[in-house]
């Protein structure tokens, strides 16, 4: 789960990690107040939205005038951003942040992340922090440094400030930089983080370090724990379809190919997504209705398959085991019957009363075509896309 940049900042706040004072508005009139109470003579104006490279979209921009801001914020409400990270559609902005200025030294970047190669969790810095930190990853990557955090440990002393020295702190800033890398691991490991990025973090003319923007993203399997982080969700910020499949607890994800998948376990969907690009098409979707889905949550899957325009034909393959086949032929026809079916529907099914699955599938007198394996299936339904 992510969450917006003045939400990850009062995070940071409550771990006593320094920021800018800023406010989060609707509006320019609000704006125009905010910048007000916040005192200054210049401030930044931020579009808020799940995504990076705000800056190279125009979706943070600097006013040294009040009613600036006030301008700036009117245009940047309801405007579409589109960035690296959006793809070409975008991203409705429907917040805005107004914070401080500040007068800005040097700008580094850092993340803390897991490393699943190490199995480790990792705090990456650079010198080179900014809107172009992409590319001095590919032009550059000696300036990206690297730790890895022993979690029998935890980050000690020594390595945040080794990690300060590589990027080229020195002197007390190197020791504030260090405690910050400490604070950002603490949050990570506290707050069941997915990810923590600072991008800049900055020092100031004043010897100040501090992150100027902020992005988290969280362990969803771990939201049980953190009611309060929860409760940040922005639905408007998602895609409308993996909200709707959120609320039934089935995995999905939305691709851009034109063949949907139904299928319990992970492994299992990966595993089906590549057979079918194997076979020379792609996959519309990842979904994983889980080992203990109902008739309910199979219905609603295929709901949620059937929206996407771009599906061309569906493939149902399960291995039955906690799941069971006859419960997924249920559900399947359910479905069928509730929602209609115009695209080619192959099924396969294996495991815990296969037979029985099979059976209800052939006396439902839908156009189901079943497959006996996970090459049969998938050449069957790329072919009868295909024909289609």
């Amino acid at each position: 789960m992510n969450i917006h940049e003045y939400q990850a900042k009062e995070i940071f706040r409550k771990y006593r990690l320094k920021v800018l004072n800023g406010a989060v508005v609707t509006n320019g009139d609000d704006a125009k107040s905010a910048a007000k109470d916040l005192g200054g003579d210049i401030w930044v104006v931020k579009a808020q939205i799940h995504a990076g490279g705000r800056g190279k979209g125009g979706g943070v921009k600097l006013a040294k005038t009040i009613d600036e801001v006030k301008t700036l914020t009117d245009e940047m409400m309801g405007m579409t951003l589109v960035t690296h990270q959006t793809g070409p559609e975008g991203k409705e902005v429907q917040k805005v942040y107004i914070e401080q200025g500040c007068n800005i030294e040097k700008e580094y970047y850092c993340a803390v992340f897991l490393d699943r190669d190490s199995s480790k969790v990792s705090i990456m810095a650079s010198s080179e922090g900014g809107m172009n930190i992409e590319e001095v990853a590919e032009k550059t990557p000696e300036l990206i440094h690297t730790i890895n955090v022993d979690p029998a440990f935890g980050l000690q002393d020594f390595e945040a400030r080794n990690l300060a020295f590589k990027i080229g702190f020195t002197g007390k800033q190197a020791i504030k930089a260090a405690a910050y890398f400490k604070g950002l691991y603490t949050i990570y490991m506290e707050e069941d983080c997915a990810m923590v990025e600072i991008n800049p973090l900055v020092t100031t003319k004043e010897g100040d370090v501090m992150a100027l923007d902020a992005k988290m993203n969280f362990d969803s399997n771990a939201l049980y724990r953190h009611k309060d982080i929860a409760e940040l969700r922005d639905l408007s910020e998602e895609d409308p379809a993996e909200v709707e499949a959120s609320k039934y607890d089935l995995a999905f994800i939305k691709l851009d190919g034109n063949i949907g998948c139904l299928v319990n376990g992970a492994g299992l969907a990966m595993a089906t997504m590549d057979i079918i690009k194997l076979h020379g098409s792609a996959p519309a979707n990842f979904l994983d209705v889980g080992g203990g889905a109902t008739k309910e949550n199979v219905i609603a899957a295929f709901k949620i398959i059937l929206k996407d325009p771009n599906v061309k034909g569906i493939l149902v393959n399960i291995f039955g085991g906690i799941m069971k086949c006859d419960v997924i032929a249920e559900g399947v026809i359910a479905a069928v019957k509730e929602v209609g079916l115009s695209v080619p529907l192959v099924v396969r099914l294996q495991g815990t009363n296969v037979e029985l699955g099979k059976k209800i599938l052939s006396e439902s007198d839908l156009n189901v075509t079943p497959a006996d394996s996970l090459t049969d299936a998938a050449e069957k339904i790329v072919n009868a896309v295909k024909g289609a």
